[in-house]
């Protein structure tokens, strides 16, 4: 029996937040941006039930060593002095590329030429974007058809136990 491949979605994080203008517009405080930018992934991980991992340089931070944190199931690393996102990828590429499903989130160039060698998919900036706010418009519509239908009774039961129920509430 052949096994299923696991989706997986890398974003190289510092370029999609400075490809993106809405991002550049909420505020100059990065920290703000990449909070974001995880609150959108949370979002997105939990509609299309993929594995999402956002990757963010501190390749120039001095003594800076690999930091990863789980945020509502999103994997978040930070990488280490002298390491790229894009360095970071392309490892994580090399070690499951070819054996399950990867799509990368960047504008590099150089990048998507390395996802694509390496048996990934690339998406762009501006798709993601539209990827995201997609997936947000489809969980909204969803939670008000939801709302508006209320729940009823009905709704919850089968209708075998509305049929009992309906037995006792005759013979009350």
């Amino acid at each position: 029996m052949a096994r299923t491949k696991k989706e997986y979605l890398f974003v190289d994080g510092y370029n999609i937040i400075n490809q993106w203008s809405y991002y550049k517009d909420i505020s100059r405080n990065i920290e703000n941006s990449r909070n974001k930018l995880i609150e959108l992934l949370v979002e997105y991980q939990a509609y299309r039930g993929i594995k999402v991992i956002v990757v963010f340089d501190a390749h120039l931070v001095k003594g800076s060593i690999e930091k990863k944190e789980i945020i509502a199931g999103v994997e978040i690393i930070y990488t280490k002095e002298h390491e790229t996102a894009d360095s970071y990828i392309e490892k994580q590429l090399d070690k499951i590329g070819r054996y399950e499903n990867v799509q990368v989130a960047t504008s590099d160039s150089a990048i998507q030429q390395i996802v694509i060698s390496r048996g990934g998919t690339r998406v762009s900036a501006q798709e993601m974007l539209l990827e995201l706010e997609n997936a947000k418009k489809d969980i909204r519509t969803k939670y008000e058809k939801t709302r508006q239908k209320g729940t009823n009774i009905d709704q919850v039961l089968g209708p075998e136990t509305l049929k009992k129920l309906e037995k006792l509430r005759r013979n009350i």
